[in-house]
């Protein structure tokens, strides 16, 4: 019976090399493995810079946050100074523009009432210096009438000037004066919101003593007439 037959038994080692030197490779001890410089612990003096490092960029960013802050504070003021000055500028058009309104009426009324009180002193004065020149020296019984009636003419127009400016002004009464434009201001005509002049009498017994007061210089007229027709008799 023939043996097994072996294959390796014809090979030539001096023919593979390669296949030679790779069995002695394998016998050979594990090469190092690489990268285990990559694997060491860090030493102290990269721990220290690398905490230098952390504090650098945390001071940085520090820095930067405070310069934020500022910028926003800054932006807060702005923001804050143009509502003021919106609605200041709001508020003051609008005060402003009601107080001119209410200056320029209240300008309108004191002129008026002005105008009015220069009128009375004019007519006043003048009704004054009539009534003064006013005398019986010149008077004798051929114009004794004539003067007497002029003179009760002249006395009686002074009397309607002081009544109208008694109406019209109360400081002449002892009562305190209106303010122009209120409410109880005498109107330009001298008449009360009411339509009737002030202090005048709406009754009638106000009204005849009113018109006896305005014509007793007619009656003592009239009475001196009649007395002086019946002594030439």
């Amino acid at each position: 019976m023939s043996s097994h037959f072996d294959a390796s038994e014809f090979v030539d080692d001096d023919l593979h090399p390669a296949a030679a030197k790779s069995t002695f490779g394998s016998s050979s001890p594990a090469a190092s493995p690489l990268g285990v410089g990559e694997r060491k612990a860090p030493s102290r003096e990269e721990v220290e810079s690398k905490v230098n490092e952390m504090h650098q960029r945390l001071s940085e960013l520090k820095t930067e946050q405070q310069r934020l802050e500022r910028e926003r504070a800054q932006l807060e003021e702005t923001r804050r100074r143009q509502s003021e000055f919106s609605t200041g500028r709001q508020e003051m058009i609008q005060n402003l523009t009601r107080g001119v309104a209410l200056l320029e009426e209240a300008e309108i009324n004191l002129r008026r009432d002005a105008e009015q009180r220069a009128r009375a002193l004019a007519g006043m004065r003048e009704a004054l210096d009539k009534v003064v020149t006013l005398t019986q020296d010149h008077w004798n019984k051929e114009n004794f009438e004539v003067e007497l009636t002029r003179s009760l003419t002249v006395i009686d127009n002074a009397r309607m000037e002081w009544n109208s400016a008694r109406v019209k002004f109360g400081e002449l009464t002892g009562n305190s004066p209106s303010a122009p434009g209120s409410s109880d201001a005498v109107s330009p005509g001298g008449s009360a919101p009411g339509g009737a002049p002030q202090g005048f009498p709406t009754n009638y017994a106000g009204l005849c003593k009113l018109g006896l007061a305005i014509n007793w210089p007619l009656v003592v007229l009239g009475l001196a007439i009649f007395l002086m027709l019946w002594l030439r008799r």
